[in-house]
């Protein structure tokens, strides 16, 4: 199984859709909200990202919800 991790915000339709997609294909995933977790805010940054969603597969990154991508590495 996948190591998931998902960068969101509490405004951001897109994570909504990123996790029922996950979700739905039976995925285990570790949540970091922005809004809420400073340490995941500064992680992100880190990363060198602003925007979410970014969805991190098994240490490769995902910028935004690409359905296509996320299908290639699950």
């Amino acid at each position: 199984m996948a190591n998931v991790k998902i960068y969101t915000s509490n405004t951001c339709p897109h994570c909504v859709a990123a996790k029922d997609y996950l979700s739905g294909k039976g995925v285990n995933y570790e949540e970091k909200n922005v809004q809420t977790d400073a340490d995941a805010r500064k992680e992100l940054m880190q990363m060198g990202y602003m925007g979410v969603p970014v969805i991190i597969v098994d240490g490769e990154e995902i910028v935004g919800f690409d359905k296509n991508r996320l299908e290639e590495l699950l």
